[in-house]
């Protein structure tokens, strides 16, 4: 039991890492100029660091790097859902004392949700209400 934690621990991606899978996850396969080039429209970041970040992503697992020509291409090896929910998971667990429902009342106390959105979770909870 003790070694599958340690393990889940190692492929969870650091934030840096989440925010190059997001966008191996939208593009597919990219180069380190990619990825660098869509980074830099939001924030400032070496091309060197970028490069070193996507390499040790490879070597956890994380991505793979195949050479096609001259170009490393990467690609997101860790399913998108599969890390989306273990993230959620933590915050849960970590920020909100494992209380799903408060996540959702921190959530909606804070944010102005659409009248589509309103109307998609009025759905939602009519779906579970009939589950129970």
């Amino acid at each position: 039991m003790w070694k599958i934690q340690i393990m889940s621990r190692q492929l969870m991606p650091t934030d840096s890492e989440l925010e190059i899978l997001q966008l191996l996850w939208k593009n597919g396969s990219c180069s380190v100029k990619q990825i660098h080039e869509a980074i830099s429209e939001r924030r400032e970041v070496g091309y060197t660091t970028v490069l070193k970040l996507m390499q040790i992503m490879a070597e956890k697992g994380i991505c793979s790097r195949k050479l096609v020509g001259k170009l490393h291409l990467y690609e997101a090896k860790l399913p998108e859902q599969g890390v989306k929910r273990n993230k959620l998971k933590n915050v849960i667990d970590q920020v909100f004392e494992g209380s799903a429902m408060n996540l959702v009342m921190q959530t909606l106390g804070h944010y102005e949700a659409s009248k589509e959105e309103i109307k998609e979770l009025k759905i939602l909870l009519e779906q579970m209400e009939k589950k129970n």
